[in-house]
């Protein structure tokens, strides 16, 4: 019984605060919406990708040993990737404004598990720029690597290209109104069950019941007043009767 109770004083007070929630939750999808068109950058993506192979003048078929140490050798080939020795390059080529750890921090290198295939992934505010950097990239990468190992195993399997109407992979407006609309309820009903925690004012007669547990026997109504009717025509008016008198007095 008491859990009945308790389940309807929660729906009641959710009821009773149901315009703040509403109120708090439109606010903090519409915050979402202008941070998310107008304040933050967007970031536009773009990747190329290289395979790690051994090269064999002979056309001997591979086994599977060296396949093995082909993926075995990615690891290492993702930290030369991402290192000073060629992201320095790339920098001086492009003639990037942005040091090495800013630019090592927008390149992400990737494989799938027991895949020859390495992913080079740039995300940048301009898509241009984004593209050249892994092209870049993929290629000093390319001729440096055969310098650092003293192996030839690396071809560029597909360049980035510059897409039309390219979209950007962050901000996700949608995503984050989403997240602002969850981040609202929560606030807003965390702030109306406060609010009805703080509020101790008695308001009706289930209030005295329930909070002094004492009997209610009787009530006080709000009688609005209610104006008199003037009955004008029982009264005559005075100035027929003076001119009656007169006209009388005349006569």
């Amino acid at each position: 019984m008491e859990e009945s109770i308790s389940l309807k004083e929660l729906f009641q007070t959710l009821k009773k605060r149901l315009w703040l929630i509403a109120l708090i939750t439109i606010i903090a999808a519409i915050i979402s919406a202008v941070i998310s068109f107008f304040i933050i950058t967007p970031i536009y993506e773009s990747k190329t990708q290289i395979l790690v192979n051994q090269t064999k003048s002979d056309q001997q078929l591979y086994t599977g040993n060296e396949v093995q140490t082909n993926i075995q050798l990615i690891n290492t080939y993702n930290v030369i990737i991402k290192s000073p020795a060629i992201l320095d390059k790339v920098k001086e080529e492009l003639n990037l404004d942005r040091s090495v750890d800013a630019l090592n921090s927008q390149i992400t290198v990737s494989s799938a598990t027991n895949s020859q295939v390495v992913e080079i992934i740039v995300q940048d505010p301009s898509s241009q720029v984004a593209t050249q950097i892994a092209n870049k990239t993929a290629e000093v990468f390319q001729t440096q690597v055969s310098k650092i190992m003293k192996v030839d195993n690396v071809s560029i399997l597909s360049k980035a290209e510059v897409k039309d109407n390219v979209s950007p992979v962050k901000p996700q407006p949608l995503f984050n109104i989403v997240i602002g609309i969850v981040v609202g309820l929560i606030v807003g009903v965390g702030l109306a069950f406060l609010l009805e925690y703080l509020d101790n004012t008695i308001k009706t007669e289930q209030d005295i019941e329930s909070i002094l547990e004492l009997p209610v026997i009787g009530a006080i109504t709000i009688i609005k007043e209610v104006p008199k009717a003037t009955n004008v025509a029982a009264r005559p008016p005075l100035n027929t009767h003076a001119s009656q008198r007169g006209e009388t007095y005349g006569s």
